[in-house]
C-alpha cells in the first residue's frame, strides 16, 4: 500500500504529527508539505492523509490552495483521512476546525473517508505539542492502515 501524507505547518507542530503518521504507516509512505505536493503523485496513492493547523476555523491558505486542486479525477475512490492541530480552548470551536473542512472537500471530490477527522492538540498558539500527541498520531496511522 502506498500512502501519502500531505500537510501544511506554521510552527512545526503539524509537521511533527505528519512525520509521525508517515513513519507509522506500513509499506511505502511519505509526508510532503502541501506547497511541494504534486497532483500527479495522487495517481499511485492508495491512502491519502491531509492535515493542517486550524487557522481562523479553517486550514492554512497554503493548504486551501492545495485543496482547490483536488478533483473527482485525482481523488475519487481513494481512501482518505484528515487531521489538524489545534488548541483545546472552547472558544476555538466557534469557527470550526481545519480537519472537518479538509474532510468535506475530500468527500465532495469522491474520496472515501476511512476515519472521522482527527484533532491533535498543541499548548498555546505556537505549541509545543501536548505530551503524547506524536505517539497518538502514530497509533492513529496504524488504525488507518488497517482499514
Amino acid at each position: 500500500m502506498k500512502s501519502l501524507v500531505i500537510y501544511d505547518s506554521t510552527y512545526g507542530n503539524t509537521e511533527k504529527i505528519a512525520q509521525a503518521i508517515a513513519a507509522a504507516l506500513p509499506d511505502e509512505a511519505k509526508a510532503v508539505r502541501s506547497k511541494d505536493a504534486g497532483i500527479a503523485e495522487l495517481a499511485s496513492t492508495d491512502l491519502l492523509i491531509l492535515g493542517a493547523p486550524t487557522n481562523g476555523g479553517r486550514p492554512t491558505p497554503e493548504m486551501l490552495k492545495f485543496l482547490q486542486k483536488l478533483t473527482k479525477s485525482n481523488v475519487g475512490g481513494k481512501k482518505a483521512a484528515s487531521f489538524d492541530t489545534r488548541i483545546s480552548a472552547r472558544w476555538v470551536g466557534i469557527f470550526g476546525y481545519a480537519a472537518g473542512k479538509i474532510a468535506k472537500r475530500l468527500q465532495k471530490q469522491g474520496a472515501s473517508l476511512v476515519a472521522d477527522p482527527e484533532p491533535f492538540f498543541v499548548q498555546g498558539t505556537e505549541g509545543p505539542l501536548k505530551d503524547g500527541e506524536e505517539e497518538r498520531a502514530a497509533a492513529w496511522a496504524k488504525e488507518l492502515a488497517g482499514k
